[in-house]
């Protein structure tokens, strides 16, 4: 009976179904929600389009049609092509790589130097990812470490969860404290008339404090499977993906003179890309082009001939065919929100609720606001565009300061990017890991995600209580 039940967990709905099920449900509301829509006004400090929150009005109704939904499959895969052709670029360049066999080999020979210390990757790691989200607001370019991750995490005995855990957990620490984060702190606080990255000692310790927890709590996942590895949801699954990504440790062949050297471009791209993240600001476009230069000087330098490093490209593609629908599919929920007119009356009510509660209760209302808002606006800018003209004039009337209200965002823009499947990368990164199931991620996240909401109460209210500003 065990086995029929793995084996039917193993075939288990294709998650493309659920994105596909938020896409009908919207279609359905834009019949039922009545439409509204803010004015948006040109803000020359944020240098953006901002809603003007006193603008709110209904509009007529412009409810989806089967053909508009369809449309919006192809419109959401254009809406997130930067992305789709990223993540196509790192699929060919990690298999260019594991062509030359140097990939394999040298992570082989790091997981077997770290034997009985396998936990101590967790922290550095973490560390290392969640800097990169408080101070450069990195999230999508993380994609490009989940082969690198899992492969390391099912060699060393830990699962999939580990993997995706160990990089988008930190990265929503990071965005949580946001730091130095431009794309959230920066913009909000631009709107909220408040001095750039002002107010940086609170965030610092919000951050340290939600990495801690972090930390914590994917390192007692980690050892609790590795004592036991039958207690993870996603054993069978693991099971199967380990056979085609896992190392063999006890077989390690010495690195010769061309792989140690497709080694060596690698380390250097990837120190490149970090140089050109913190003093250059590259994004999306600048890291694909950083990385298809390693896949085709890797190849080269690895002794691929012309023909052979594009076969390994095109497979390398292939197999993120599927982490690329995912994120058309949900950029296309997004597109119908916007098309249906009902994003805007989604925040006006939500930001209503939020009249005549005492200071503390009105800063985590805030917070919880503004954490539901981000499934539907997943990205920090374009909800800072939308929420933040109306709720930095809304502190004001609640007896909050701004400065408040910027945390409160900050932090609702983070915790459910990695929760909700609006966003994309999330899914990605579970298609990656041999297509672990959206509801087993949920499970495995929901204790730390209560975590982070009492973390985020507990310096909200430090925040109400000490006038957290400069105003």
């Amino acid at each position: 009976m065990d086995r029929i039940k793995e084996k039917r967990e193993l075939k288990a709905i294709n998650p493309m179904l659920f994105l596909v099920a938020i896409i009908v449900i919207v279609a359905i509301a834009s019949y039922i929600v009545p439409a509204g829509s803010y004015d948006r006004v040109y803000d020359a400090v944020a240098d953006r389009s901002v809603v003007d929150p006193g603008s709110y009005h209904l509009v007529d109704k412009n409810p989806i049609s089967i053909f508009s939904l369809l449309m919006s499959v192809t419109l959401g895969m254009q809406n997130a092509a930067y992305i789709i052709f990223f993540l196509l670029i790192i699929g060919g360049m990690f298999a260019i790589l594991n062509g030359t066999g140097a990939i394999n080999a040298g992570m082989s020979n790091v997981v077997r130097a770290m034997r009985g210390k396998e936990l101590l990757m967790i922290p550095v790691c973490m560390v290392v990812f969640s800097c990169g989200s408080a101070f450069c607001a990195n999230f999508e370019e993380f994609l490009a470490f989940v082969p690198l991750v899992l492969a390391c995490c099912l060699t060393m005995g830990f699962d999939s969860l580990t993997a995706v855990g160990i990089i988008f957990c930190a990265a929503a620490s990071g965005y949580a404290g946001a730091v130095t984060n431009a794309f959230t702190t920066g913009v909000a606080q631009s709107i909220a008339g408040l001095p750039m990255f002002s107010g940086m000692g609170l965030r610092v310790a919000v951050f340290v404090v939600l990495l801690a927890v972090s930390i914590t709590y994917v390192m007692w996942h980690a050892r609790r499977v590795k004592r036991d590895p039958h207690l993870s949801s996603t054993y069978e699954i693991d099971r199967i993906t380990a056979q085609n990504v896992a190392l063999d440790v006890d077989n390690v062949e010495r690195l010769n003179g061309r792989q140690k050297l497709v080694l060596v471009v690698f380390i250097a791209g990837i120190a490149f890309t970090v140089w050109g993240i913190v003093t250059q600001g590259y994004y999306i476009d600048e890291l694909a082009a950083i990385f298809l230069a390693i896949g085709i000087i890797g190849g080269v330098i690895g002794g691929l001939r012309p023909s052979e490093i594009c076969d390994h490209f095109e497979k390398g593609c292939v197999n993120m065919l599927f982490p690329c629908l995912m994120v058309g599919l949900a950029n296309a929920v997004i597109i119908l929100l916007q098309e249906a007119s009902i994003m805007d009356p989604i925040i006006h009510y939500l930001s209503g609720l939020l009249n005549g509660l005492p200071p503390t209760m009105a800063a985590c209302g805030m917070f919880v606001v503004q954490d539901l808002f981000n499934v539907l606006v997943p990205s920090g800018s374009g909800q800072a565009a939308i929420t933040m003209p109306i709720m930095a004039p809304l502190a004001d009337m609640l007896n909050i300061t701004r400065q408040t209200s910027v945390l409160a965002f900050q932090m609702g823009d983070a915790f459910t990017n990695v929760m909700a499947p609006t966003g994309g990368e999330i899914l990605a990164a579970l298609a990656m890991c041999g297509g672990v199931p959206f509801k087993k991620w949920m499970k495995y996240l929901l204790p730390l995600f209560i975590a982070w909401w009492v973390v985020a109460f507990v310096f909200l209210s430090i925040a109400v209580q000490i006038g957290y500003g400069p105003f």
